[in-house]
């Protein structure tokens, strides 16, 4: 996605670029549809404004843009948005997550080399798509051996019931979602290699170096990181509790978060060995999207600054 295309995207939606109100607090762009987000959506960190967002795109599109001060967002927004914003920094990784993909057996569909010739649903320039190619190679097929569907999250598990979709590869609630549609029906496929995962999502806060230099700005950064621990170790250790309100925040029912709860965890710390690791796997894919070339391992790790962390006590 270039420029261009972000900056678009502001536009069409007029109602997100009212981010910087006439306050004191940061605004910071949250996608509102995803249990990653959870802590800060049901928390309360200090100097900081949620801007709640329908999407990762739009929140990533607000921090390029400079609307925002800091945004939620995958390792793979990030990967495209720092060829469109070069001062983006990750900052710390507020959850990881298991990704799954679901099938109709009724389609014939009982593992990923079943999937050829079928209709696979994904959303394009996403952590989606790469979780579908990453699955697609793992039993030696790529995007061409399969009839792709470009649908939104939410559209993905209606379209499996309907018959419009053969698979599907999306982050949670929604594989939940079209598990509990299909019923028996339903066929979630693992990559042979890795069981019983093929992508583990690392959710993250990102900034500018921008922020990052400015006094003020950075300690409300340092300030809610400690909150957004502690909202995270309440998370890990009493998930029930908090259910509810993330239910309510995300405009997910209470029983299905709780299903797909296995396949989350909120760090609240920045791991710059092992994100590193993803972000030169992730490069490839993201150069072809951008249709450029991939940038080196060094340039990918200026992505990320430990500091605020590290200042946290994280």
């Amino acid at each position: 996605m270039q420029r261009r295309d972000l900056l678009g995207l502001l536009a069409a939606a007029p109602w997100i670029s009212v981010a910087r109100a006439g306050d004191a607090l940061m605004p910071v762009a949250v996608n509102q549809t995803t249990i990653e987000s959870g802590p800060l959506l049901i928390g309360n960190a200090p100097g900081l404004r949620v801007v709640r967002l329908p999407n990762g795109r739009a929140a990533s599109a607000q921090l390029v843009a400079g609307q925002v001060d800091a945004a939620t967002g995958s390792e793979t927004q990030a990967t495209l948005s720092a060829v469109l914003q070069p001062q983006l920094r990750i900052i710390l990784t507020l959850a990881e997550c298991h990704y799954r993909m679901v099938g109709r057996r009724s389609a014939g569909i009982q593992g990923i080399a079943d999937l050829r010739g079928k209709r696979v649903a994904y959303t394009p320039a996403t952590s989606s798509e790469y979780f579908l190619r990453v699955m697609l190679r793992s039993a030696g097929l790529d995007l061409g051996d399969v009839t792709p569907i470009k649908l939104e999250p939410e559209a993905m598990p209606p379209a499996l019931v309907q018959g419009q979709a053969d698979a599907m590869a999306m982050w949670e609630p929604h594989p939940q979602n079209a598990i509990d549609l299909l019923g028996k029906d339903a066929i979630v496929m693992t990559d042979p290699r890795k069981p019983p995962h093929a992508y583990f999502e690392r959710f993250n806060l990102n900034t500018t170096t921008t922020v990052l230099n400015d006094p003020r700005r950075r300690a409300a950064l340092v300030r809610s990181v400690r909150t957004i621990a502690e909202v995270s170790h309440e998370l890990t250790a009493n998930p029930r509790k908090h259910w509810p309100a993330l239910s309510q925040a995300v405009n997910a029912p209470v029983d299905v978060i709780a299903k797909a709860w296995p396949q989350f965890r909120f760090p609240a710390r920045l791991d710059t060995v092992s994100l590193l690791s993803v972000l030169t796997d992730m490069e490839p894919w993201a150069a072809s999207v951008q249709k450029r070339p991939p940038r080196p391992r060094e340039a990918l790790a200026g992505m990320m600054d430990p500091s605020v962390a590290r200042e946290a006590g994280r």
